[in-house]
């Protein structure tokens, strides 16, 4: 028993923001059926991909999910999806996807089968345009505040991170629309874009008014922390290392661990500053760094790196993705989180599952990834209620696939 056992989402998507929502869903116990072709969707062999072309990306987004192989291009595969979509019941009728058609999937039309859906829709921007992380990230200047400072290169980080944030507000506006049919008995159509979710958080983190009230349009400076002290440095044995000190808990920790009390209360003299302020570390960091430097440039990593922890130093090591699996405890099995699953067509490796933890509920294992089609027969029985012969029927005719690895079941 989970903390959504007995929701039944369907999910029509592709990228990374919806996947994610109803893989959020999923890993805490919703029942989430997607749909795509048989042949599969833009995700199917999305890279990441293993030397025989598997999808890690498909099976990274999809765990715990049912799959459902239809052929929505036909008149009889789009009525298929839209009944499975508003079948009945308490906790269904829920749907969350960044691929509405109108005619088929927008909300007009399949409120004409179930009057209380519960609908959110992720769209690109505003206006109807396509988005994507790549796209919406350039168009609000982060890219030309992010990389080395002096550098006139925009840098596009690695991380989606709109598309990361979109598919969490996609979950919780499913959520609160389902809140509210539970008040109301009515549905709720959810619309979210993109790009809105990106201008948000440009005006949720001040930036808007920096522009707007400070007439500031933020620089490049590198790894520093902005508004406050944060600076990569390098040890002796050639690693590096980022140190915080965002709180005055923090400044004093760095300054007492370093063994640097007296040379920063000679340099906030000298400077006329008070560095216990968040701001004035900001200002003064190009002095601080100084002080600091030769301290870390005289240190290998395992110098310090466990009397940083001791004394509550807020830091970390930079690590590549590989160094991260190989060095992190909390990248392996001692975490609760992952498991080591069996992902079909694959093979096994560390998977995590859901991050939450729920007072009163057990933590489940993560489950994989479905096989493109590998649940279509049970969902077309359970769900749709379709009788056997009708199944089989659909399944000779192409509309739907039943499929386990690359093998079409037989009827």
């Amino acid at each position: 028993m989970s903390i959504l056992t007995g929701m039944r989402v369907v999910e029509s998507s592709a990228f990374v923001a919806v996947p994610l929502a109803g893989m959020t869903l999923a890993q805490m116990g919703a029942d989430v059926i997607r749909f795509d072709l048989p042949q599969g969707g833009m995700d199917a062999k999305r890279w990441p991909v293993t030397a025989t072309g598997e999808s890690l990306f498909w099976a990274g987004m999809n765990k715990g999910k049912r799959s459902v192989a239809l052929d929505v291009k036909s008149p009889r595969g789009r009525e298929i999806a839209q009944e499975i979509i508003c079948a009945p019941g308490p906790d269904a009728g829920l749907f969350i996807t960044n691929l509405a058609v109108k005619g088929w999937t927008d909300y007009e039309t399949l409120t004409n089968r179930r009057k209380d859906l519960c609908m959110v829709q992720l769209r690109g921007d505003r206006n109807g345009r396509p988005a994507v992380d790549y796209t919406v990230n350039p168009s609000l200047g982060f890219p030309m505040a992010t990389g080395p400072k002096g550098s006139d290169d925009p840098v596009c980080h690695v991380l989606p991170a709109w598309d990361c944030i979109a598919g969490n507000m996609v979950v919780s506006g499913l959520l609160a629309a389902e809140r509210h049919r539970l008040r109301t008995r009515a549905g709720q159509f959810v619309d979210l874009t993109l790009k809105d979710a990106a201008a948000a958080m440009l005006g949720n983190l001040g930036i808007i008014g920096e522009v707007a009230v400070n007439g500031q349009s933020r620089e490049k400076h590198g790894n520093a922390l902005y508004g406050a002290y944060g600076q990569d440095f390098e040890t002796a044995d050639g690693r590096r290392v980022m140190v915080i000190a965002l709180t005055a808990r923090q400044w004093k920790n760095l300054m007492r661990v370093t063994g640097t009390e007296t040379d920063m209360n000679y340099l906030s003299g000298r400077m006329n500053r008070d560095l216990s302020q968040e701001g004035t570390r900001w200002e003064c960091r190009h002095e601080i760094t100084k002080v600091l430097t030769p301290w870390f440039r005289a240190r290998r990593l395992a110098d310090f790196a466990e009397t940083f922890d001791r004394a509550g130093v807020t830091w970390s090591v930079f690590r590549s993705f590989a160094e991260a699996l190989a060095e992190d405890a909390d990248l392996s099995t001692q975490n609760p989180m992952f498991k080591d699953v069996d992902q079909p067509g694959i093979g096994r490796y560390l998977t995590p599952g859901t991050p939450f933890t729920f007072a009163g509920y057990g933590r489940d294992d993560p489950r994989p990834a479905p096989i493109l089609g590998q649940h279509t027969e049970a969902v077309l029985a359970d769900v749709a209620g379709f009788p056997e012969t009708e199944i089989n029927s659909l399944i000779d005719a192409g509309v739907a696939m039943q499929m386990r690895g690359d093998v079409r079941l037989a009827s």
